[in-house]
This record gives structure tokens, sequence and C-alpha cells, in this order.
């Protein structure tokens, strides 16, 4: 089966820092990208930021940029979202979802989310 799962979040104070993980199973990192997404509640969901898997080259929402670091292991199927000087405005659920051939891509797997808090 085609999944993927994030994990790692948690309750941080302001300034502290998170990393998730992705882990994904059931297909070849090397013709996708992954990305992660968050929703708060009330909001829509908002992209964060995305890894090609096949060139690495990356995308990060403004609001994250300079903050945020996402990489990944290929040998691992793996995809990790580095968080740091966290804000309360980054509270919100966090996903990560596949996408085809590139971050551009067409988005066809989801995995369940991760709730990370940030406290004032």
């Amino acid at each position: 089966d085609v999944q993927l799962q994030a994990s790692g979040g948690g309750l941080v104070q302001a300034g502290e820092s998170l990393r998730l993980s992705c882990a994904a199973s059931g297909f070849s990192f090397d013709d996708y990208a992954i990305g992660w997404f968050r929703q708060a509640p009330g909001k829509e969901r908002e992209g964060v930021s995305c890894i090609s898997s096949s060139d690495g080259s990356t995308l990060y929402a403004d609001s994250v940029k300079g903050r945020f670091t996402i990489s990944s292991d290929n040998g691992k199927n793996m995809v990790y979202l580095q968080m740091n000087s966290l804000q309360p405005e980054d509270t919100a659920v966090y996903v990560c979802a596949r996408a085809e051939g590139h971050c551009g891509g067409g988005l066809d797997v989801w995995g369940k989310g991760t709730q990370v808090t940030v406290s004032s």
C-alpha cells in the first residue's frame, strides 16, 4: 500500500524548534515530490514546503522562509521538516502529501497529520 505518515509534532514555546518526519512506503521517491501542508482551526490549508526527490529542489511559503528547512533521505524514504523559531501562528495540524513528478504536480496521496502547538 502507498502510505505517508507524519510524526514529530508536539507542544513547544515560541522560539523553540521541532523536526517533523514524513515516512513514505509503497512507492519510489525518485518519481515524486513530497510537500508539507498545514491547517489551523478556522483557516484554509496552506502549503508550507516541498522537496522534489529527483533534483532536490525545494520550495517554501514566504511565512516560513528562513525558519523552516525541508530535507529528504531517499534511501530511507523519509522527508523531514526542521522548524526553528516557531511562533504561535505556526500552530496547526501538519500533513505530508505526495506530488506527481515535481512540487507543482498533482497531489495524490495524503498522510495523517501531526499536531504542532506553539505557545506564546
